[in-house]
């Protein structure tokens, strides 16, 4: 059974950074590709950054690019979101995310993607 476990949320001043990990079991990061989207409440889920299997860059959306970097560590099967430069716009629960692909189709998942449960991440001064 695929399971994924977020963390690393908090609240952070404007302008701060944190990291997001996710943590994989029983899903071969050498294999497929995983990501992250976020949820604002009353807010529709938004693709954030997406890294396929054999891809060390990702893919981004243009509210996060320049700001947000995705890596992983298949040995320790997680996968990681820095973020930079936070914005209160920002503030959102955040999820780790696959289709079970091999490659990324952007920086987006289909209505069908495995998510984790989330950590919240809170932008405020």
């Amino acid at each position: 059974q695929v399971q994924l476990v977020e963390s690393g949320g908090g609240l952070v001043q404007p302008g701060g950074s944190l990291r997001l990990s996710c943590t994989t079991s029983g899903l071969n990061l050498d294999h497929y590709a995983v990501g992250w989207l976020r949820q604002a409440p009353g807010k529709e889920p938004e693709g954030l950054s997406c890294i396929s299997r054999d891809d060390g860059r990702g893919n981004y959306a243009e509210s996060v690019k320049g700001r947000f970097i995705i890596s992983k560590d298949n040995d320790k099967k997680t996968v990681y979101l820095q973020m930079n430069d936070l914005k209160p716009e920002d503030t959102a629960v955040y999820y780790c995310a696959t289709d079970f692909y091999y490659h990324c189709t952007g920086y987006g998942f289909s209505s069908g993607a495995l998510w984790g449960q989330g950590t919240q991440v809170t932008v405020s001064s």
